[in-house]
């Protein structure tokens, strides 16, 4: 049987008009604040641009004019500013089909290993690079296609422990994650423990997020997967959305639960290494933005995964933008603030869904 396309529970609300005039304003305040936030971004820095000389350098690219202040924008900002969009609302997209997956509002995307195993890499690439004999040209692309390669292979191992007799286990995959993340989180403790004092700057401000390393090379070689990956991720939305009615029921609707399990964490798996690989550890931006996101405007997926994917690319940008403000010159690790406003969250997440938390 067709997996049935009638309106999903959230659409049963007392006012649907109303509901839907709130999703409105939503989706309207967020682009307004990340249009605004990329605005200020791409104005901001050692260098200080003027909106009026920022929007002439956009709509002449070839006035040679303009200076530095062009090469600025084209070559650094831009390139920042794109990364930050894409990285914010894949994260929270992930987080946001997470939740939905587990049918837990505490879920996040890197419960499932993708995030510890990428950072376990990359600080093992960092901090072992300069003892190998690797061409020049190779070592910046060494870092992200270690954490690429390390993230892919902590999910896979997580998914394969979770699978047994053709049917891929929730609660085994959360526990397999939190096992992997442990053992990670040893390893990079102990490689931190030998690494020089060079390599272990570098290494400890790769694992708190930056922004900074952001290029028109790493843009091309990642945004077509993570594009690929917010296209794809709303296309579960009504699958997702029979899910939070119980695993039977959604079987009952036509859903094919195994595929989906398959196909969404196979996403949320490309998009946090992806995210991980360019701009390190940024916790709980998977976790916060959904979660307001839904309470805000519902839990139906259709419109929840592209308001969560919205409200991250807004997040992350106005977080870069303080992380580069707020100790200027110096730049603070993006993690640490999403950590300073995503780990007070989480405690009244827990204190409020105490009751509820169940892992089986």
């Amino acid at each position: 049987m067709p997996f049935s396309t009638s309106a999903p529970p959230a659409d049963m609300g007392p006012d649907p008009r109303a509901r839907h005039r709130v999703r409105r304003i939503l989706f309207a305040c967020l682009s307004a604040l990340a249009a605004i936030a990329a605005l200020a971004g791409l104005a901001s820095g050692a260098l200080s641009i003027s909106a009026s000389e920022i929007l002439h350098i956009l709509s002449h690219p070839g006035d040679a004019s303009s200076g530095t202040g062009a090469s600025v924008i084209w070559n650094l900002r831009i390139p920042r500013v794109l990364l930050a969009l894409l990285v914010g609302a894949s994260l929270a997209a992930s987080g946001a089909a997470m939740q939905g997956l587990f049918r837990n509002p505490l879920a996040d995307p890197g419960l499932v290993g993708v995030a510890s195993g990428a950072a376990l890499a990359a600080v093992a690439a960092i901090i072992f690079a300069r003892g190998l004999a690797l061409p020049a040209a190779l070592l910046p692309y060494l870092t992200p296609i270690a954490a690429f390669t390390g993230g892919l292979a902590a999910a896979g191992l997580a998914a394969k422990l979770a699978s047994f007799e053709g049917q891929t286990r929730t609660a085994t995959l959360l526990l397999a994650g939190l096992a992997i993340n442990a053992i990670a989180g040893a390893g990079i403790g102990l490689m931190i423990q030998l690494a020089g004092d060079t390599a272990l700057r570098e290494a400890t401000f790769w694992l708190f997020g930056s922004l900074g390393k952001a290029g028109w090379p790493e843009l091309a070689a990642a945004a077509p997967i993570l594009i690929l990956s917010l296209v794809l991720l709303p296309r579960q939305a009504r699958a997702l959305n029979a899910l939070l009615l119980g695993e039977a029921e959604a079987a009952h609707l036509g859903v094919n639960v195994e595929a989906l399990k398959r196909k969404v964490t196979a996403l949320i798996v490309l998009s946090v290494a992806i995210s991980v690989a360019l701009a390190g550890v940024i916790g709980f931006v998977g976790l916060i933005v959904p979660h307001l996101i839904r309470l805000t405007i519902g839990p139906d997926h259709r419109y929840l995964i592209p308001g969560a994917a919205l409200g991250g690319a807004a997040l992350l940008l106005c977080a870069d933008l303080a992380a580069r403000s707020w100790m200027a010159p110096a730049e603070m690790p993006i993690g640490i603030l999403t950590a300073l406003v995503g780990g007070p969250f989480f405690l009244g997440m827990l204190i409020h869904f105490r009751r509820r938390i169940e892992l089986f």
